[in-house]
């Protein structure tokens, strides 16, 4: 099924206990975070617990025992179960080690989880507050497309029901998630589409380069060191030996020397100012030169001219709308996820033993000089 339905960490609703703050302010005993005035559960939280621990293991025959502190009798019964056997003459993981790695499996998992139900809970208050809605009807069309293209048939669906852990409820939840999601970046960028004809015009006369192409023009030069042997090598094209020979006899220019002088393609203002306007004032076959700059003195011929074109503003005026409207949609959309993020981790209580990134007493890990490997940020 589509990322919409098999993802854990991607945003997906849940089935969460709506629980309001009471007289005293606090998280409620039965919950594990508290955000504005909705609760996420504990039995919440074990639910997706599982979910993401059968994610994590996929491509594996036997079913993951779920990490549960503090002792992790199961998961330590399930590695020693499961681990390959240790090469001749090496001893078996310890069951300290075991659960060492119990250990960090659950702070995966917990960081993994209580991100993925935060920020639900995030998107589903903030839609409450924008007046973003999507009805059961939406909800259901979409699940069952998406249901549809990846589970033809029944059987397989159930077979992932049974493999995930998770509830067609569930589904449905994240199923509506998605679409919240999608309304309220919608409604955020709405605005920023709209492009004036004043800010079209700008943009033009400020980038032309973009909607154009220059001038090109392909040239044999010979570069010296002097005047004087620059205007040898004139003479000597002149007197009737072929450009290329000379240029490989005397040029100094490494990149056009070994191909006999020539430059294909050169754009308008690429080369240096002086070369660069004898060339592009040249007539066509006619040896010219010596030209001086800073790198010496150029003999040169121009063989070939391709002309330059310039798209007018009407003719760009399209392409430049639809990048000045995604460009606004995107600033507008950066700001919002900013000012979103910032806003509902203010509005984040968790409890201890719960706090994760996204949650307000969430505190960054001090790093020594000698640093803090293997540090989790779920308190």
């Amino acid at each position: 099924m589509s990322k919409a339905l098999r993802s854990t960490t991607a945003l997906g609703a849940v089935l969460f206990a709506l629980a309001g703050l009471s007289a005293c302010g606090g998280i409620p005993g039965d919950a594990v975070v508290q955000v504005g005035g909705t609760s996420i559960t504990k039995n919440a939280f074990d639910h997706w617990l599982q979910v993401a621990s059968a994610s994590s293991s996929t491509g594996s025959t036997a079913k993951p025992a779920v990490p549960e502190p503090p002792k992790y009798t199961a998961c330590i019964s399930h590695l020693a179960a499961t681990t390959p056997k240790p090469a001749k003459g090496q001893a078996a993981p310890s069951t300290k080690q075991l659960k060492s790695e119990c250990e960090a499996q659950y702070k995966s998992l917990q960081t993994e989880v209580l991100g993925f139900l935060i920020s639900s809970q995030w998107v589903i208050s903030e839609a409450s507050a924008l007046g973003v809605n999507i009805s059961d009807a939406e909800v259901k069309k979409e699940f069952n497309k998406i249901k549809a293209a990846q589970f033809p048939k029944a059987a397989e669906f159930e077979k992932f029901l049974a493999s995930s852990g998770q509830s067609v409820s569930d589904l449905l939840l994240r199923v509506k998630l998605n679409l919240l999601s999608q309304k309220i970046q919608k409604k955020v960028v709405k605005n920023a589409s709209t492009v004036t004809q004043a800010q079209i015009t700008k943009y033009y006369n400020e980038n032309k380069s973009r909607y154009g192409t220059p001038e090109k023009r392909s040239v044999e030069i010979i570069l010296t060191k002097t005047e004087a042997q620059a205007k040898s090598a004139k003479q000597e094209v002149q007197s009737g030996k072929s450009f290329a020979s000379v240029a490989k006899h005397v040029s100094i220019d490494p990149t056009s020397k070994a191909n006999g002088g020539l430059l294909k393609e050169v754009i308008k203002g690429e080369e240096e100012k002086a070369l660069d306007e004898a060339i592009f004032s040249a007539a066509k076959n006619v040896l010219g030169g010596p030209v001086k700059t800073p790198f010496g003195y150029y003999v040169y011929e121009v063989l070939s001219s391709t002309t330059g074109s310039q798209q007018s503003l009407a003719q760009a005026q399209s392409t430049i709308k639809a990048q000045l409207a995604a460009s606004g949609q995107q600033k507008a959309l950066s700001k919002f996820v900013k000012e979103f993020k910032k806003r509902w981790v203010a509005k984040t209580e968790c409890r201890s033993g719960y706090v994760v990134t996204d949650c307000k007493a969430y505190k960054a890990p001090k790093t020594s000089s000698i640093g803090a490997a293997g540090t989790t940020p779920a308190g």
